[in-house]
């Protein structure tokens, strides 16, 4: 009896391990601009023939996502920047978006870590700056989340939608506006 405990326990250690060291389901992604000033590092869901947005989708519209999987997307801005026009502070940052069948809201807050957006009305008060942009629909479904930091705006691309923000280093002749 001991001897089949022994080998059981062993079979339990080993399923364990082997299940430890198989790749997320959503890897983690990084993602650079070309000239290095943005960086996003996020958890890169698929649509596995899911509908991803909508009242009937994975992400409700007018609700708080994390805009990825698991931990919170993370854009961290080498210099200060315009982030839809809103100034921002060098730094990292946590990304929430609230998607609309037309526009969404795009948040950084200055809280990491977080895992997924369950706390974020906890955390709501750390916002930086909260921009909302226009909805493009996609001709074919985008099977992974893709975001794309450029020299000039961060893209959000899944399924049938696409979203920009315009980012700007500071100076560099976008308005001063501030604030939320």
């Amino acid at each position: 009896m001991k001897n089949l405990l022994i080998a059981f326990a062993l079979l339990c250690i080993t399923v364990s391990w082997t299940q430890a060291q198989k790749p997320p389901m959503s890897p983690r992604i990084t993602a650079e601009s070309p000239d290095k000033n943005i960086k996003v590092v996020y958890g890169q869901p698929s649509k596995r023939g899911r509908v991803i947005f909508g009242d009937s989708g994975l992400e409700k519209f007018g609700k708080v996502w994390r805009t990825g999987a698991n931990e919170a997307t993370e854009v961290t801005f080498k210099n200060d920047v315009m982030f839809g026009g809103k100034m921002v502070k060098a730094g990292s940052y946590a990304l929430f978006t609230i998607p609309g069948e037309k526009e969404w809201t795009v948040i950084l807050n200055s809280t990491l870590g977080e895992w997924g957006a369950f706390g974020y009305d906890k955390i709501k008060g750390s916002d930086v700056a909260s921009v909302k942009v226009p909805v493009s629909m996609n001709k074919t479904p985008i099977e992974k989340l893709t975001i794309t930091p450029a020299n000039n705006g961060i893209s959000i691309a899944w399924d049938t939608m696409t979203v920009s923000v315009p980012v700007m280093k500071h100076g560099s002749g976008a308005s001063t506006s501030t604030g939320k």
